[in-house]
């Protein structure tokens, strides 16, 4: 355990007792001592975050101040906090954690040196700060003697706001929780929720302020590159396969969820992966799979057998969006320096949850813009609060929740990149086929693997492709191990006016959400969408 001589203190922190930087042993010991969790069969560490079982967006606020209030895209995705009720809910939470038990943790976000962050995670949660130690980027033990953090996350899962004295949102039933964000302080408060996610997320938000302000690109999204130094981008909302189709083995992993795109190329924010585990199997994933039963790995909400603590995968019983967080060590063939070049590949992907979407389709530059700034998916159960079925819904640049900026920021930084370095832009659709959610079924992995691998192996290079009638978007005639039928969604519906009316629905929505930046975006974009 080594402490920082930049302490806790100095910002009105003591506890009763403070634990530093231990290692992930000595933090699995004192988890279980403290009935945090369990150990599973085959010993990764099990924690039940309840009732929060997946991020809480409308508890996330920033604090508006004068730079903030400039920069800020303000509405429902960045709720606004008054400055004297932040210092108030700071105040409170530092006063509860001085009652509590302490674990630091310090570590790093952003793999490129010249970004670099540091950032100090207190918590009264031990397992907490394992999972951060898994997600982020780890100091060598010499550097954490004088660790001096950028970012400070105040962490109190326990602590519940009072809406009427903190100016956090009342609910109309259940537990109270904030996420908040003071960017010109620098610090992270998380109280009332133990869901995990939210410590990674929280940073990645501030990225998402912080990077476009030094023209650094930040990304909602996984990479990899190839033997030959082809890197690939995949961009989706949890649940669309960004951790899966980026574990592949004969391509380097640089990281799975959340990457910067600077004028030297592609780097990632973390240290680790955090990977939906619900149905996960050992035939389909079997490098992700393999994390489950490494020591280390820290599973959220998964179902485990009291006696034999064996997992049950395929159960829902908790949630849906049940997780497993990991050093990226643990995937084979990881980058270690975190670092890729640009893009020779970009692909969207997304659960079309109407079953109208083609599977895969080549996006010309207006396309990907159109496209990328629709954001469309499913948001898929469990990955939200309340969120129990697919629902259709459009987040702007696969990652709204995340998005500080004015969406047109990030999509003209997307398509700066893409002009300057000749990527293509592919649309990936690894939802339903054969009709909507509750008639089709979902996209075979198979298929979908095979799509990916002839993307990056240059196959579909020279592919004839032929213009969705509805979408607009290049549908290939062909795709290796893929049945030709299966390219075309409209194939594989029974009922082919079923169809036609979903796709025609589906392009009103597309219509209809886009009249949002119509006014901000050239009008070639703005006319790259559906055939409403």
């Amino acid at each position: 355990m080594i402490n920082s001589r930049y302490g806790i203190n100095s910002i009105g922190l003591t506890g009763i007792k403070q634990t530093w930087n231990p290692s992930p042993a000595e933090t699995v010991e004192i988890a279980l001592r403290r009935g945090e969790g369990n150990l599973t069969a085959g010993g990764a560490f099990l924690a039940i975050t309840s009732p929060f079982t997946g991020r809480s967006p409308n508890d996330k606020f920033i604090v508006k101040e004068p730079t903030s209030d400039r920069n800020v895209w303000w509405g429902k995705v960045n709720q606004a906090m008054a400055p004297d009720k932040y210092a108030l809910l700071e105040q409170d939470v530092k006063a509860y954690l001085n009652t509590r038990e302490l674990f630091v943790r310090d570590l790093y976000a952003c793999a490129d040196p010249k970004r670099r962050i540091k950032v100090r995670l207190v918590s009264e949660s031990a397992w907490q700060t394992l999972f951060a130690y898994n997600q982020f980027i780890r100091p060598d033990s010499s550097d954490l003697a004088d660790f001096e953090p950028t970012f400070t996350i105040l962490h109190a899962p326990e602590f519940h706001p009072d809406p009427a004295r903190h100016g956090t949102r009342k609910p109309p039933s259940g537990p109270l929780a904030a996420i908040v964000l003071n960017m010109a302080a620098r610090t992270v408060i998380i109280a009332g929720t133990r869901y995990a996610g939210e410590i990674k997320k929280s940073i990645f938000t501030a990225l998402n302020y912080f990077l476009p302000l030094d023209d650094v690109f930040p990304m909602h999204c996984s990479a990899n590159v190839g033997p030959k130094g082809d890197t690939a981008l995949f961009f989706g909302l949890s649940g669309t396969g960004k951790t899966t189709l980026s574990a592949d083995h004969r391509r380097g992993l640089i990281g799975d969820d959340e990457h910067g795109w600077a004028n030297s190329g592609v780097f990632n924010f973390e240290g680790g992966c955090y990977a939906k585990v619900i149905r996960l199997s050992a035939q389909a994933e079997p490098e992700i799979y393999a994390t489950l039963s490494r020591f280390g790995t820290v599973l959220e909400n998964v179902v485990m057998d009291g006696n034999t603590r064996r997992l049950d995968l395929d159960s829902e019983a908790i949630t849906e969006n049940t997780r497993a967080a990991y050093p990226i060590d643990y995937i084979p063939n990881y980058v270690p320096s975190g670092l890729g070049g640009h893009p020779s590949n970009i692909i969207f992907l997304t659960a079309d949850a109407f079953g109208v979407l083609p599977p895969l389709a080549r996006l010309t530059s207006e396309q990907a813009m159109y496209y990328f700034l629709s954001g469309y998916t499913a948001k898929l159960a469990g990955t939200e609060r309340g969120v129990t079925t697919p629902q259709a819904t459009f987040s702007t640049c696969f990652g709204a929740p995340f998005m500080v900026h004015f969406p047109t920021v990030y999509a003209d930084m997307l398509g700066k990149r893409i002009a300057a370095h000749g990527s293509t832009v592919w649309l990936l659709n690894t939802g339903w086929t054969g009709g909507p959610f509750g008639v089709g079924e979902r996209m075979k992995i198979a298929h979908t693997r095979a799509m990916v691998t002839a993307i990056l192996d240059g196959r579909l290079r020279d592919v004839p492709t032929k213009p969705d009638p509805i979408f607009g978007v290049h549908v290939p005639t062909e795709c290796p191990g893929v049945p030709v039928e299966v390219l075309q969604p409209r194939n594989t519906w029974a009922d082919k006016s079923a169809y036609d009316a979903k796709a025609k629905n589906l392009a009103q929505q597309f219509d209809e959400n886009f009249r949002q930046f119509t006014g901000n975006v050239d009008p070639k974009i703005a006319a790259a969408g559906p055939n409403a």
